[in-house]
C-alpha cells in the first residue's frame, strides 16, 4: 500500500493545498472523526454505567449535532480538533474518575480504528486501480486527530485525564471552560510560529503512525 498523496500529513488548510478535491476530502474526514469521536465516547459512557433511556444527544448519527463551533475552528487552523463534549453523569460509574477517562480516551481510540478500516478500503481500491485520495484523507485527519489528543489540555482526551487528576477546585473548573480557547488559541499560534509548538513534536508521530496504516 504505497499510494501517493498530493498533499502532506497532518493535512492544514492553507494558499496552496486549496484544490477543491483536497478541501472535500478534508471537511468528509473532520466530519467522520468527529463523529467516531463523539459516538465512542457515548458507547463507552453507557457500557461502563452511564446508560440514558432515549438520549438523542448520543446515539445518533447526524454529524452535524456532534459538532463543537472551536472544536471545528480547530481543525481549519491546526488540522486537529474535537467534536462536542459528551455529557457524563459520572455519578452513575462505579469509580467515577477512572471511568470517566477510559471514556474520554475511547475518542481517540475509535479515531484510530477508523484510520486502520480506512486504510484497509485504500488497499483495496489500490487492487482495483481506483483513485483512493478521500480514504487516505480520512486515514490522515484521523491519524492527526487521535494524537493530538495528547495535549495535555482539555478537551482533549489527555487534558481530559489531567483534569481527572486535579481536585475539585475552581483551578480545575477554569481550566475546563478555558481549555477549548487556550487549545485553540495555542493552534493559531503554532500556525504562525515558524518552528511551530505542537508540530516539532507530535508531527514526527503523526507521519509514524500514518506510514504504519499505509502500509508504507
Amino acid at each position: 500500500m504505497t499510494t501517493s498523496i498530493a498533499w502532506p500529513v497532518p493535512f492544514i488548510l492553507g494558499p496552496h493545498n486549496l484544490a477543491i478535491d483536497a478541501v472535500t476530502a478534508f471537511v468528509v474526514s473532520v466530519l467522520l472523526a468527529c463523529m467516531v469521536n463523539a459516538e465512542a465516547q457515548a458507547f463507552a459512557s453507557t457500557f461502563l454505567g452511564d446508560s440514558r433511556v432515549g438520549a438523542k444527544d448520543r446515539f445518533n448519527f447526524n454529524v452535524f449535532l456532534h459538532l463543537n463551533i472551536l472544536g471545528s475552528i480547530c481543525y481549519l487552523v491546526g488540522g486537529f480538533g474535537w467534536p462536542r463534549t459528551m455529557e457524563i453523569d459520572r455519578s452513575k460509574f462505579a469509580h467515577p474518575r477512572l471511568y470517566t477517562a477510559i471514556t474520554r480516551l475511547a475518542g481517540p481510540v475509535a479515531n484510530l480504528l477508523l484510520a486502520g478500516i480506512a486504510a484497509s478500503v485504500v488497499s483495496l481500491m489500490k487492487s482495483f486501480e481506483w483513485d483512493p485520495m478521500v480514504f487516505l484523507m480520512v486515514v490522515g485527519v484521523n491519524v492527526t486527530t487521535a494524537v493530538y489528543n495528547l495535549i495535555p489540555i482539555p478537551p482533549l482526551a489527555l487534558g481530559s485525564l489531567v483534569s481527572e487528576l486535579l481536585p475539585e477546585d475552581r483551578a480545575k473548573a477554569i481550566l475546563v471552560q478555558v481549555g477549548p480557547f487556550l487549545v485553540l488559541a495555542l493552534a493559531l499560534l503554532s500556525r504562525i510560529t515558524p518552528q511551530g509548538i505542537f508540530s516539532p513534536y507530535l508531527d514526527p508521530l503523526v507521519k509514524t503512525v500514518f506510514a504504519f496504516f499505509r502500509g508504507a
